[in-house]
């Protein structure tokens, strides 16, 4: 849309005023600040103006035909910046109309054009000629305004200006706020990492503050590339601001744009583009969580200490760590391997990088949890790791989480665990995993009442993550609340049917209420999903025993016997069986196997109803000793 040296088209509508030709958007005669890529999305609405354009063709022509960006965040990031800036409402819009499922329509009316020196030279398509057609007779008018308009706009110049002296107030209402997503607009979708990684750390930046609840990742991450408005996230996630941007990284400079929205008007309350080189970035994300703090009103001394940079890291560091965090997200035992090999490299480059340490203790204690490892190995890992973490970093809430769970999982030191995860709260409140882990620490004590606390606020901070969901269901359980344990399973599943842990534990509260054949399709049904694993064929062979057909849960126990020999198969898993089939002494005797090994899921033994028949056992109260369960279980 260039002009020749000397030309240039603008067009007025409203109080404002807009340069075809370059974008440049004014009001009052005042500058404003419109980001590249919105001012091209607004030059191609006005040029068409009362014309309905697709979000294909807009995308055709600001980011091109070539470009492998996928550009629906970007074009929506555009579309809120620009009626931010024209102070346009979505649902009420007096400029810019959404044609659903379409596109959008330019309906301002134009009023007028300014022409500097000589007639604008973008006449090139016919929705240019369209446009000055409809301008010319306007232009006599502005003349015979004169001296009129020019007080009008002095006045109006003089309004805005004050406005913009005065940092405007928001509203104290904001408790609550959503990182969604950040698009990656690079020209490589290979960056998704590193656009997902800064979502990451921005979200546990803000989590620092004192006072503001911030939406977990894992309940954030439904909302990428989707086109739900605020006030529908604001209501899903029960929020009260949303921050949406874009991350661009081209060689070693990274740009990213975000701004701020009331979740309820789905208003804009701020927006800034940072340009950095790479290097920078870990400062830049400090910075970004400043800004928005100041903007909310949550901000002192104290908070700018919260967010202070860390110590610098080497870029490639910064960046395995981010990998590292994008596989470990995935939660599979080839993602958490991935991952550690990823936060390794970054330790290898930097030994003093206190997060990557932590993010190899998280692995670890996922690899132990879900059965993928022997705990007695990874476990000391990962107790090793979160140790160096908090050497290097005692602020550090992720590092003393992941302490406390290993303290409690494999050293059965429930005080010290108890202590360590006070310690992350106190320092980071709104980490949803300190909460989640904490709660297990508590219904295993047998302090139910507690642990819903705790998990309800997990919950709270992370809505949609499944497996915090799926807690609050085995809280009810081992509290024999079986009605509410099915209900909280049953919503679980309606998130995602295919759940497996949500099946399984829903399989199993209908074991103890006697319905067994509801058990067996639950567990069939998971099986179908995840394949024979210890876990899986212990709960089948749990359902056939009760249900009286001893002769397919013996077969399914010989399957998970085949299976140990070529992986690892908790005797945690297999006491189960034994005992489902009342054979207690070989129960009893997995059992002492599994504490050998520091199973961690020993830990239940004071409170899962799986065990009640074998309470009266000495041999059980011994090992209910040995592990130092609290006696209020």
């Amino acid at each position: 849309m260039a002009t020749p040296s000397g030309s240039s088209t603008r067009v007025r509508f409203g109080s404002f005023q807009l340069d075809l030709s370059t974008g440049e958007l004014r009001r009052d005669g005042t500058s404003l600040k419109l980001q590249p890529q919105p001012a091209k999305v607004l030059v191609v609405l006005v040029s068409r103006a009362g014309e309905m354009v697709t979000r294909q063709d807009l995308a055709q022509q600001v980011w091109g035909s070539e470009t492998f960006v996928d550009y629906e965040q970007g074009l929506n990031f555009a579309i809120r910046h620009i009626r931010a800036v024209l102070e346009d409402d979505a649902e009420h819009p007096h400029l810019l109309e959404t044609v659903p499922k379409r596109g959008y329509r330019f309906i301002g009316a134009i009023e007028g054009a300014s022409e500097e020196r000589e007639r604008p030279a973008i006449v090139s398509s016919p929705a240019s000629k369209e446009i000055r057609g409809k301008l010319l007779p306007w232009r006599r008018i502005w003349m015979l305004l004169g001296a009129a308009g020019a007080l009008v706009l002095v006045a109006l110049s003089l309004r805005y200006a004050r406005h913009e002296r005065v940092s405007p107030k928001l509203s104290p209402a904001i408790q609550s706020i959503a990182v969604l997503p950040l698009a990656n607009l690079s020209a490589d979708a290979a960056q998704e990492y590193f656009s997902d990684g800064l979502t990451d750390e921005l979200i546990t930046e803000l989590a620092k503050i004192g006072g503001l609840r911030v939406i977990s990742r894992t309940s954030v991450i439904p909302y990428k590339g989707g086109h739900k408005g605020a006030p529908q996230i604001g209501r899903e996630l029960h929020v009260d601001a949303i921050v949406e941007g874009t991350v661009e990284r081209v060689g070693g400079r990274v740009r990213i744009r975000a701004q701020l929205i009331d979740a309820a008007t789905d208003q804009h309350l701020w927006a800034q583009s940072y340009d950095r080189d790479v290097s920078d970035v870990l400062q830049l994300e400090g910075e970004l969580a400043l800004n928005i703090a100041q903007q909310i009103g949550h901000f002192a001394q104290e908070q700018k200490d919260a967010l202070a940079s860390p110590h610098p890291v080497p870029p490639m560091a910064h960046e395995d760590y981010l990998r590292g965090r994008y596989y470990w997200n995935k939660r599979t035992e080839a993602g958490l391997r991935k991952g550690i090999e990823y936060f390794q490299k970054a330790i290898d480059q930097d030994p003093n990088y206190a997060l990557a340490y932590a993010g190899l203790a998280d692995s670890y204690i996922m690899l132990a949890n879900w059965g993928f490892a022997p705990p007695a190995e990874t476990y000391p890992k990962a107790q090793a790791a979160a140790r160096k973490a908090l050497e290097l970093d005692e602020q550090l809430a992720e590092a003393h989480t992941s302490l406390a769970y290993v303290t409690l999982l494999y050293e059965w030191d429930w005080a010290a665990a108890e202590k360590r995860f006070r310690k992350a709260i106190a320092l980071n409140p709104n980490y949803a995993s300190a909460h989640h882990f904490y709660s297990i620490l508590l219904v295993t004590s047998g302090r139910h009442a507690e642990a819903l606390v705790e998990i309800k606020r997990a919950q709270e901070l992370d809505p949609l993550s499944l497996i915090v969901n799926d807690v609050v269901g085995w809280i009810y359980y081992e509290g024999r609340q079986y009605d509410q344990a099915k209900q909280q399973y049953t919503r679980t599943l309606e998130m995602d049917v295919g759940y497996a842990p949500a099946l399984l534990d829903l399989g199993t509260v209908y074991l103890r209420t006697g319905e067994q054949d509801k058990a067996i399709g639950q567990f069939a049904q998971a099986r179908t999903l995840t394949g024979d694993n210890g876990v899986v064929l212990s709960d089948l062979a749990q359902a056939y025993a009760s249900s009286g057909r001893r002769a397919k849960a013996v077969q399914v126990l010989g399957k998970v016997q085949d299976l140990s020999a070529t992986s690892f198969v908790s005797p945690f898993d297999l006491s189960l069986i034994y005992l489902s089939l009342g054979e207690r002494e070989k129960a009893i005797s997995m059992l002492q196997k599994a504490a050998d090994e520091h199973v961690g899921w020993v830990v239940r033994l004071g409170v899962d109803p799986a065990f009640d028949s074998l309470r009266g056992e000495p041999k059980f109260q011994r090992l209910i000793r040995r592990i130092r369960i609290p006696e209020s279980s």
